[in-house]
């Protein structure tokens, strides 16, 4: 999927429309600001720097990210990886359906497009691999410190 309109749920609700209307009339008639300013959140996420590691602001705890760093002996990429994670399932219930899977793809590849440029952005000296990752559950996006 390349395009919201090609998602079955916007494309009848258009349909029953007669057309004429897309996805911003989609997200009008079915969210809030609230919503919108949440996603906005997701899409440019805060980010908090700690002992060398960059970390999604909502995925720093003190006492988990000093456990991590114990576990992973200091490995900074390694600790990003672990903790900078949106599991797309955990955020939205899909149904196990084709069109589905593709969607959730959709929204992860659009979701590391802009933490990418997020990070560039806030961290214009640094490089980050930015990644999408399939597993049985739905796309992971994460992050982690390019190589220096």
């Amino acid at each position: 999927m390349n395009d919201p309109m090609d998602y079955p749920g916007i494309k009848s609700w258009v349909e029953e429309w007669g057309g004429g209307v897309d996805y911003l009339d989609y997200v009008k008639g079915h969210g809030d600001l609230g919503m919108m300013v949440a996603f906005s959140r997701i899409f440019w996420p805060r980010f908090v720097e700690v002992e060398g590691c960059v970390l999604w602001d909502r995925a720093y705890e003190e006492s988990n990210f000093k456990s991590w760093r114990e576990s992973l002996s200091g490995n900074i990429r390694k600790i990003e990886a672990t903790l900078n994670q949106l599991r797309v399932w955990q955020i939205v219930d899909a149904d196990d359906v084709e069109e589905d899977w593709r969607a959730q793809e959709f929204f992860a590849a659009c979701v590391a497009k802009t933490w990418s440029a997020a990070l560039s952005a806030e961290f214009p000296h640094r490089s980050f691999d930015v990644r999408v990752i399939g597993s049985e559950d739905g796309p992971i996006v994460t992050f982690s410190s390019g190589a220096t």
